[in-house]
């Protein structure tokens, strides 16, 4: 069933996004025939399911059981800490007010770890850093925790700098943002996100005339796939206070489309979930545990806050 127009899905991201949105809180495993149908609902084939399934499971991170005559695949820990992360950067709070300051990262790798140096600028992208020079990465939210996790497991640490609560001349501010991240493009996507799924919205509010009512599968199919649209922009979106962004900036109106919808579509969504025989023993009854991948990334913040150390980068 064709939804939206899109490029062709990656069916490993798909896997991935369902497995960190609805198998998980719900228990963790799946079972594959289910599984199989939800991918075809979600475009793709069984072919190409059985083809991802089996090279995620080499790669480790998914494992397979036989249950009787039934087989089931349940995330790995590598892949449930990837699912926890990515849920994490998704769902949870967004930071507080700007102070005005800076975070800056400085680093120099040697030629022979080009790999390891391309690795660490991506995953300082993924955190919001944008490179305001070779070298030398700002966000105006400090990240340190999760810079400094990165570090340690890319065994950089000899090489990097980080210094917090830079302040720079105001004047500048315009010319580094610019400079550092192009949020014309990332505001353009924003829009299509809004366009693509504002029709889904409409419906799911209001069922009625001269729309039928969204089926639940309708309702899966849409809170997935805004979802899974949705979750590029953690990657290119830096998060940037509202003083330092573009009037009109349509992110703010894309996160509470996608907020609504999914709110909308939740209840229906797990009716046709349950309908589906996708979830495995670890969640019998086929509803949600009572946690979520939201609550859980609101849950993680929280003990942050309660456990703070001070970090400075030091």
């Amino acid at each position: 069933m064709q939804y939206i127009e899109r490029p062709a899905p990656r069916p490993q991201r798909i896997v991935f996004n369902l497995f960190g949105d609805y198998i998980l809180p719900a228990g963790g495993t799946a079972w594959t025939a289910g599984l199989l149908d939800v991918l075809e609902l979600l475009e793709v084939s069984q072919r190409a399911a059985r083809t991802t399934l089996s090279r995620m499971k080499r790669r480790g991170w998914l494992e397979a059981q036989r249950v009787g005559r039934r087989s089931l695949y349940r995330a790995t820990p590598k892949a449930l800490a990837l699912l926890r992360e990515g849920g994490e950067r998704l769902f949870g709070p967004r930071p507080g007010p700007w102070d005005g300051t800076w975070h800056l990262i400085a680093y120099s790798l040697p030629a022979e770890q080009r790999l390891t140096r391309n690795r660490l600028r991506t995953g300082l992208s993924w955190l919001g850093y944008g490179a305001v020079q070779p070298g030398t990465l700002i966000a105006a939210h400090p990240r340190a925790d999760e810079v400094k996790r990165l570090v340690r497991d890319l065994e950089v640490g000899d090489y990097i700098h980080m210094f917090r609560g830079a302040r720079l001349d105001p004047k500048e501010s315009g010319r580094i943002v610019r400079g550092s991240w192009d949020l014309p493009e990332i505001d353009a996507r924003y829009g299509a996100f809004l366009t693509r799924y504002k029709p889904a919205l409409r419906r799911a509010q209001d069922g009625h005339a001269p729309h039928r009512p969204l089926t639940p599968e309708e309702c899966f199919a849409w809170r997935f796939w805004a979802t899974y649209d949705y979750s590029e922009f953690p990657r290119i979106d830096p998060i940037l206070p509202d003083e330092l962004l573009p009037r009109r900036w349509r992110g703010h109106q894309a996160l509470a489309l996608l907020t609504e919808l999914r709110r909308l579509t939740y209840e229906p969504a797990w009716e046709y979930l349950r309908r589906t025989g996708l979830l495995a023993p670890a969640s019998l009854d086929g509803s949600p545990a009572k946690h979520s991948l939201e609550a859980e990334a609101a849950a993680a913040s929280s003990r942050r806050e309660r456990t703070k150390e001070p970090t400075d980068g030091r």
